[in-house]
């Protein structure tokens, strides 16, 4: 599709000679002779460039300039005037001008100009859809789930990211989606690519920990035969992401507190303080308040880590998102199996909706794709799942126990109604005991609370006390 260029000038043949020396190049044009008139094409055809004159009957170019850039800071606008001051050409430049040139232009520059200006705009745009597709937006797209918990999530991960925040505490079960928040929240910090270093605190020998974090100069250990460079180092300007920080051990606790507090740290048998820049965002499954008391974890060091706290609700806080999940990993595993299986059917869904899920996320991950791989073929079925979920989903709630009584009771419905009706058994059970009706539903009494009240407004009648 041809470029379309916008001509602004009060000059016929100015408006003339230019559109037919850019026709000729394969460019529509468009002309306006005053301010006004050029804002109002500009608004009407949004133009690929404009070529702007300095000097206009009802207004100056500059503040034309300031217009369309205010409307579409992206759009290269190229000023031209008889008048070719330098100071005018820097005030131009500074209000986002692409370029300047001065009448009478030479053609052949000034065609050389506007390529090298759509060339550019071209290049910004690419740029600009490579990051959203390859770094922050792909990773919100790996979250799946429309919940209110899981909308703040997302919320919290777009403010933490552009925020100056260095460290960021990420807590939840295991199984919850700790990396992939950690992941998301350094993609949308950076507006150029950043590293992103990650170690397993659980995972690697204390001793060996130290190295990988802090790397070692020559002739440290035994095994040291060249000078290496520690993930602290290599994630200068980006992101450090210690998972499970809570099995890190008290020595390399306080190294780590020391990086946190003075931004240095030393290399294993060095000698000089090196200063660093780096994000460090830690993820724990572990109650940290309790190792604490166990002395197990530094007080100085959990405060330090939680500037900024950020807790991953369990996937049976945000049980409305198990059928978009469900689907969503049905579509996956056709994909890489190379089979054609169906989206669950309700008995199926019912199960799933009900059961727990200790593993969270994770665990509903595998159990779809061991299915899918062994036994599933056009459809999943309730043979098809582990015995732990046929045998006991929806816990301590009877009514919701057999598959046959999840289908008749939770479909077809919107998953609203699913939530609401599990909700309003359960507090019949409990004679309307809030607490533990909370507790049996596996979600905070604050939780409960905030649903109820987003049904009809109010809360749901309960037989008994509200405690």
């Amino acid at each position: 599709m041809p470029k379309t260029i916008l001509i602004i000038d009060d000059e016929k043949t100015i408006r003339w000679s230019l559109g037919e020396a850019l026709s000729t190049t394969g460019y529509d044009t468009i002309e306006a002779d005053t301010a006004s008139g050029g804002i109002a094409k500009f608004r009407e055809a949004s133009p690929d460039l404009v070529l702007l004159d300095m000097k206009l009957p009802d207004g100056s170019g500059l503040d034309v300039l300031k217009t369309l850039k205010a409307e579409d800071p992206a759009v290269p606008v190229i000023m031209m005037t008889a008048y070719a001051e330098v100071e005018t050409a820097v005030e131009a430049m500074k209000s986002g001008a692409y370029d300047f040139v001065a009448k009478p232009y030479a053609a052949e520059k000034l065609r050389v100009t506007i390529a090298n200006a759509l060339e550019t705009d071209r290049l910004k745009s690419e740029i600009a859809y490579l990051r959203s597709s390859s770094t922050g937006t792909s990773f919100f797209k790996q979250f799946i789930g429309r919940s209110p918990a899981m909308t703040e999530i997302f919320d919290k991960i777009r403010k933490i990211g552009q925020s100056k925040a260095n460290t960021i505490l990420i807590t939840g079960e295991s199984g919850s989606g700790k990396e992939l928040v950690a992941r998301a929240i350094h993609a949308c910090s950076h507006d150029e690519p950043r590293a992103f270093m990650e170690i397993n605190c659980a995972s690697v020998p204390e001793t060996l920990l130290e190295s990988e974090l802090f790397g070692y100069e020559k002739g440290a250990f035994t095994d040291a035969k060249t000078r290496k460079k520690g993930l602290v180092e290599l994630a200068e300007g980006g992101t450090l992401f210690l998972d499970e920080i809570g099995e890190m051990g008290i020595t390399l606790q306080s190294r780590l507190l020391r990086v946190l507090e003075n931004k240095t740290f030393r290399r294993v048998g060095g000698v000089k303080d090196m200063t660093v820049n780096t994000r460090i965002i830690s993820a724990t499954n572990r109650d940290l308040q309790e190792a604490i008391k166990d002395k197990l974890f530094r007080e100085d060091l959990y405060y330090r880590l939680k500037v900024i706290p950020l807790h991953i609700p369990s996937l049976r806080e945000r049980r409305e998102d198990i059928p978009l999940l469900v689907n969503h990993f049905i579509e996956r595993f056709n994909r890489e199996l190379g089979k054609q299986v169906a989206p669950a059917g309700p008995d199926v869904m019912g199960l799933l909706v009900a059961y727990e899920w200790p593993g969270n996320v994770r665990e509903l991950r595998n159990v779809i794709e061991r299915a899918m791989l062994l036994e599933a073929q056009d459809a999943l079925l309730t043979s098809h799942l582990p015995p732990e979920i046929r045998g006991k989903a929806g816990g301590e709630i009877p009514s919701v126990r057999s598959s046959a009584s999840i289908a008749e009771a939770f479909f077809p419905m919107t998953l609203r109604d699913v939530e609401r009706i599990q909700i309003e058994r359960t507090l019949e059970q409990t004679n309307g005991n809030k607490s533990r009706a909370a507790a049996i539903l596996g979600i905070s009494r604050q939780t409960l609370r905030e649903k109820l009240k987003s049904f009809n407004g109010g809360e749901l009648p309960g037989p008994g006390p509200a405690a």
